[in-house]
């Protein structure tokens, strides 16, 4: 803005010296004092312009970095925010498989205390059912016991006691 201020003071600065030496009989000089002061102003206009743009075109490239930037910045907190979900995620998956372990082996713990308890509860019946059959055979061993000791007196009748009959 400066540029373009100091420009147009030198232009009008020019132009007004320009037409006092016009006036002032320098028939030959003024075109050709004319002629550079207008080039000199378009270089002056030309270079502010240059400026401008180069300005310009800065600043637009600061804004593109900016922006880039505020894009990556977002794209990492979105990649940051999808590992976290993805961690918890992992997290619960891991839990909810514990507890179904857990819960899996507990049942079968419990499975298998109940099995014990048959198998000892079947192992006591068995155990009763043989001891009620050994004491069946040794009473039916003693009553044939008895029979033997009982037959032979009663055959020979040489124990003193007359065979009943």
């Amino acid at each position: 803005m400066l540029g373009c201020v100091l420009a147009t003071l030198a232009l009008g600065l020019l132009a007004g010296c320009g037409e006092g030496g016009a006036s002032g009989g320098g028939a030959g000089n003024a075109p050709a004092g004319a002629s550079a002061s207008e080039e000199a102003a378009e270089r002056s206009e030309e270079a502010t312009k240059k400026r401008e743009e180069q300005v310009e075109i800065s600043k637009d490239r600061e804004l593109l970095s900016e922006i880039e930037s505020k894009k990556r910045e977002q794209a990492a907190e979105a990649a940051a925010k999808r590992r976290e979900q993805a961690a918890e995620a992992k997290a619960k998956r891991r839990e909810e498989t514990s507890t179904r372990e857990a819960k899996k082996r507990e049942e079968a713990a419990e499975e298998k205390a109940k099995q014990s308890e048959r198998t000892a509860e079947e192992n006591a019946k068995q155990s009763e059912e043989s001891a009620r059959a050994q004491e069946r055979e040794r009473a039916q061993a003693r009553k044939r016991e008895a029979a033997k000791r009982k037959e032979p007196t009663a055959r020979t009748g040489l124990r003193g006691r007359a065979p009943a009959g």
